[in-house]
């Protein structure tokens, strides 16, 4: 599997321009932005500030990754985390999955994300 992952204190574009590997068996592409909401529990708030250890971060993302890839293989998957200051409305998170079906790759960022939120050492702060 081809794997990506980018942090970055630059904004995440809209759309993400990622070429499909030439001759790859790819038939769907999922992909996924989170985007800073207006309110974070039941207060409003202008941005979020992320902060992270990079390479700590990319290791156990990477884990992540092959664990999930077993249950749920993909061809690629690019992985853009925008880090400091992110006012609302820009994407803090950007997550690519190339896949052979689209069941894969919904089922694998789904579960992607859901590890991502436990156990990277990414944080947010206010």
């Amino acid at each position: 599997m081809q794997i990506e992952i980018i942090f970055t204190q630059e904004p995440i574009t809209r759309p993400q321009a990622w070429p499909i590997p030439h001759g790859a068996e790819t038939g769907s592409l999922v992909e996924f932005y989170g985007i800073v909401r207006e309110i974070e529990g039941t207060e409003k708030i202008p941005s979020l500030h992320y902060e992270a250890y990079a390479s700590m971060a990319e290791k156990v993302i990477r884990e992540k990754i092959a664990l999930i890839e077993t249950k749920y293989p993909c061809q690629a998957v690019r992985i853009v985390h925008r880090l400091g200051i992110i006012p609302k409305g820009e994407s803090a998170i950007y997550v690519g999955l190339q896949s052979k079906h689209r069941r894969e790759g919904f089922l694998f960022l789904q579960e992607f994300m859901d590890e991502f939120k436990k156990d990277v050492p990414i944080w947010k702060l206010k």
